[in-house]
């Protein structure tokens, strides 16, 4: 395991987020993925069903990442463009995996078989490999640092499960949460003091209104089991200290 600090971009592609009818679970499954793997979800885009926008995007996100995981635009119809763009922004050409083709061969046989559309699952960017898909058949591609991924989340998740342990990543993102019943500005300065003298935690603050009162969770971060306990353990002690009552864990 190393210190060094691994990234990831996300780019969810689809007319279907941007237009609100389709809400995106996959960002919060990928991270949470990510995390586990010890690597960081540094940040996200969303992008039309439009080449040049995924075209730019990907080189854009695969360039400052050491991996750009993408999902949605890999199905069966004309508007599923991923495999293009992502070809197009790399240099390669697309080609039938012969692979792919008799995973969907296999997977169709009883529905009826493969048709022109459901060949279209089998494309990929030249020199592409394959990520496993134990659902629905068609897998998921990897080329160069680009992970392409399907856009329902329960097939991401099972092409997710089928990466895991396969990535190089650094140490885990570990974190604390300790609630209290105060508006966030009045800590606000203890939050900064608390984070500035635990050197490698941050802490993040997080407001909200319920029973007709103002209260915040603070969540600390850290991959030092050591350092985010002690940064928790004076957090607590700091706000007991101005006569607050912090609940540990949240509220």
């Amino acid at each position: 395991m190393t210190d060094r600090i691994f990234t990831a971009a996300l780019l969810v592609i689809g007319d279907e987020i941007l237009s609100g009818r389709t809400h995106d679970k996959n960002i919060a499954q990928v991270a949470t993925w990510l995390n586990v793997q010890g690597i960081r979800l540094a940040e996200v885009r969303i992008v039309a069903d439009d080449e040049a926008a995924i075209v730019e995007a990907v080189n854009t996100l695969r360039a400052r990442n050491d991996y750009l995981f993408t999902t949605g635009g890999i199905g069966p119809t004309h508007d599923d463009i991923t495999v293009d763009s992502v070809a197009a922004a790399i240099g390669v050409p697309v080609e039938v995996h012969p692979q792919a083709r008799a995973i969907l061969e296999a997977y169709y046989a009883p529905r009826g078989g493969v048709n022109e559309a459901r060949l279209r699952m089998a494309r990929v960017p030249a020199g592409a490999s394959l990520i496993e898909n134990a659902l629905s058949g068609a897998p998921g591609i990897k080329v160069a640092n680009i992970f392409i991924l399907a856009g329902v989340p329960h097939i991401a998740g099972e092409m997710l499960a089928a990466l895991t342990g396969t990535l190089e990543g650094g140490l885990p993102m570990l974190s604390a949460t300790v609630g209290c019943w105060v508006a966030e500005s009045e800590v606000a300065d203890l939050l900064r003091e608390t984070e500035r003298s635990h050197a490698g935690c941050q802490i993040g603050s997080y407001p909200f209104f319920r029973e007709g009162r103002v209260g915040a969770n603070f969540v600390i971060r850290s991959t030092d089991a050591g350092v985010l306990e002690t940064c928790r353990t004076d957090l607590i002690a700091g706000l007991r200290g101005i006569g607050l009552d912090p609940a540990e864990g949240g509220i």
